[in-house]
């Protein structure tokens, strides 16, 4: 300990020395005191719900039931994260058994039956829009032909009346 102090004290003053052994001043960084509290705000993205397998309802279920000292069944409950409301949905679907329902169920909308008819209206509709597109081909044509006559039958007109 002399030591130190013989070499800190031929470095800095020999009073400054003194200060520093004596008087050991810690100086927190800027924003130190602001980040030891709890951020107030309320977290941003909420957990995602849990969805329990079948297999791991059952589990639990023989698991509580082997409970028979007071105070087991609430550190279980306690350490596997749930509530003793699961446990008595569970139970009253294991005694209807109900084992479809110890699946989740997928959420959303549900998925609709297709109409047997569905592939039939969409091969006619399609077979319509060719027909459609056939006519007004036709039609195209036909409207040129009449002009063609038009055409050629006034100036036969013409031609055969040398009026």
């Amino acid at each position: 300990m002399n030591n130190s102090m013989n070499f800190n004290r031929t470095l800095m003053g020999s009073t400054e020395a003194l200060k520093a052994d004596v008087l050991p001043i810690k100086v927190a960084p800027a924003g130190a005191l602001e980040s030891s509290r709890p951020n107030p705000e309320v977290c941003a993205d909420p957990k995602a719900r849990r969805r329990f397998t079948a297999a791991y309802k059952l589990r639990i279920l023989q698991q509580s039931d082997s409970f028979t000292e007071p105070g087991q069944m609430g550190a279980f409950l306690r350490k596997e994260g749930i509530y003793s409301s699961n446990l008595r949905t569970w139970r009253r679907q294991r005694e209807k058994g109900i084992l479809d329902s110890l699946t989740p169920k997928k959420r959303g909308r549900k998925e609709m039956d297709k109409n047997p008819l569905s592939e039939t209206v969409a091969k006619l509709q399609k077979e319509n829009q060719r027909l459609m597109g056939q006519l007004d081909k036709a039609q195209a044509i036909i409207e040129v032909q009449k002009k063609i006559s038009e055409i050629l039958g006034l100036s036969l007109l013409n031609e055969g009346n040398p009026a």
